[in-house]
């Protein structure tokens, strides 16, 4: 028992862990999107998304998986964990270089792909960023399949403070795509020789251990899942290869910010995924479905709380969001993002680390994936020509939900769930109300105050910074229009979740906790 309540406090901890990595990641990482549109003239800032396109998709789908099956692997083996790296390496070395050739043999082909003959210059570029990235990105990956969470937090804060600091260095020098992709070879280098040392440290004498019997037991279990990966990033990203193919660099920019993640969303939903695969591989190994259902359960919980209330402030104050972070050049790019965050609600569906930890549902899941790839791809090519920017991105959000229904309902069969589970999820039902209650009291605020806000903001930065520049004025008021709407918003939706019973006891102490650690209640406590 106390052992089960140790692996539960670690499971969250490694979570919190890895989520704390994200936001301090991301807190380096975001100031660059907003450099680059001011910066950068707008068929600049397409090209520039076109190529870290390429190579982000690139990254994920010529591994083929194996990087994944650190997860699987090193949970269970003992004697062949070195092996297990190696193999990895000896993959992603031999895949990133055959892309590299190919980009620099065939430059045509983006500028093809693209229909501009700028990428035929940045195609070699992008060939080498591929090589180096696909290698060094192991690193965050082989951490936590280590089960090494607070390593990773390092590895990942690491990471993006050294992009941030080397791309940003480009945007203010040089301020052009070619030292964009320098940056990123050098980001590359750097996280190849910690990837070096931390496998020499964690891992002695993995370069003398391969075994080739055990490579292709590796690869007949990462294939499955990286043909998954790969027909994933398909769906997720091809809409993308359609508008920049019909689109000009100048639209495909408006169309990218529109398709802006939300930030720390990925970054929670990631954690946690990262976490439960290899505890749902420990759970199924042992038969305890139970415990499957009861994780899985607690995680849609949690991430529920998160996501509704972002998906409905943000549907909500969507326009000023936009306007605010990218400026007016890309005010269009709020309607092609109100259809984008629909996939939030639906994100919560926690799916992969129950389909990863068995094997059969791999095949099937395989040619579900495929089946909704190909109609979508089919709607794309057949009814481009009649297709705009918000047209694409619908189709393209409605294959994902499609997708997502369906893997649950092969998880629901496969854990043999039935309506009596269905009270399981009253607290998802219950958050969704009380992210409902505070969108209704913040849409009367916002609409009847937005516009009175986002002047008195650009006022107040037009008078402090003696400015008249235009993307700064409505930084500054959106900033001032989004926060008001926050402060309407956030203490309805927690005072909601209070009532409603969505917040632990020990959440409330940990809250607690924080909050008498600052001065003010220090000082007050002592204060006679």
């Amino acid at each position: 028992m106390t052992e089960e309540i140790e692996k539960k406090q670690s499971l969250k901890s490694q979570s919190l862990w890895l989520l704390v990595a994200k936001i301090v990641g991301f807190a380096f990482s975001f100031m660059l999107p907003l450099l680059i549109v001011r910066y950068l003239p707008q068929s600049e800032v397409g090209q520039y998304r076109e190529s870290f396109q390429v190579i982000a998709n690139a990254i994920v789908l010529l591994p083929l998986g194996f990087s994944m099956s650190a997860y699987y692997f090193l949970s269970r083996e003992t004697t062949r964990r070195g092996a297990a790296i190696l193999n990895i390496l000896l993959f992603n070395f031999i895949v990133g270089g055959l892309a590299c050739l190919f980009f620099w043999a065939y430059p045509q082909a983006l500028a093809a792909l693209f229909r501009h003959d700028d990428m035929l210059q940045l195609s070699p570029l992008i060939g080498v960023v591929i090589w180096i990235w696909i290698f060094s990105t192991f690193l965050e990956t082989v951490a936590i399949a280590n089960q090494e969470a607070k390593v990773a937090t390092v590895f990942i804060i690491l990471a993006q403070m050294t992009k941030t600091l080397l791309m940003g260095a480009a945007v203010f020098s040089f301020a052009s795509v070619e030292s964009f992709l320098y940056a990123a070879m050098v980001q590359g280098i750097l996280q190849t020789v910690i990837l070096f040392f931390y496998l020499r440290s964690r891992f002695p004498g993995f370069l003398n251990s391969f075994d080739f019997a055990f490579f292709l037991e590796q690869a007949r279990y990462a294939m499955p899942f990286g043909l998954a990966g790969i027909l994933w990033m398909a769906q997720t990203d091809i809409h993308n290869y359609f508008v920049g193919y019909k689109f000009t660099s100048s639209e495909y920019a408006i169309y990218a910010y529109g398709c802006f993640e939300v930030p720390l969303i990925a970054m929670l939903s990631e954690s946690v995924t990262s976490v439960l695969i290899p505890r749902m591989n420990e759970l199924q190994q042992r038969g305890d479905r139970d415990e499957m259902i009861r994780l899985t359960t607690r995680a849609t919980e949690k991430l529920s709380f998160f996501y509704f209330p972002i998906y409905v402030f943000l549907f909500i104050t969507a326009n000023t969001f936009i306007i605010t972070l990218f400026t007016e050049n890309y005010a269009a790019s709020a309607s092609v993002f109100i259809i984008n965050i629909t996939i939030l609600p639906f994100s919560v569906i926690i799916t992969d680390p129950i389909l990863r930890s068995y094997k059969e549902l791999g095949r099937v899941f395989l040619l579900t994936r495929l089946s909704v790839l190909m109609a979508m791809v089919a709607v794309l090519y057949f009814s481009l020509p009649y297709l705009g920017l918000t047209s694409i991105i619908a189709i393209a959000v409605g294959a994902i939900i499609l997708e997502k229904c369906i893997a649950e309902g092969m998880i629901i069969a496969k854990l043999g769930l039935s309506w009596r589970h269905i009270s399981l999820l009253k607290n998802v039902g219950k958050t969704a109300v009380a992210a409902l209650v505070a969108g209704v009291f913040t849409y009367f605020v916002y609409k009847s105050a937005h516009v009175y806000l986002q002047d008195l903001g650009q006022h107040f930065a037009e008078e402090t910074f003696h400015t008249t520049a235009l993307s700064t004025l409505n930084f500054f008021g959106g900033s001032l229009v989004l926060g008001i709407s926050a402060l309407v918003f956030t203490p309805i939706y927690l005072a909601s979740a209070y009532l409603m019973g969505l917040i632990d006891e020990d959440e409330k102490q940990a809250v607690r906790k924080i909050v008498h650690r600052l001065p003010f209640f220090r000082r007050a406590a002592v204060t006679p």
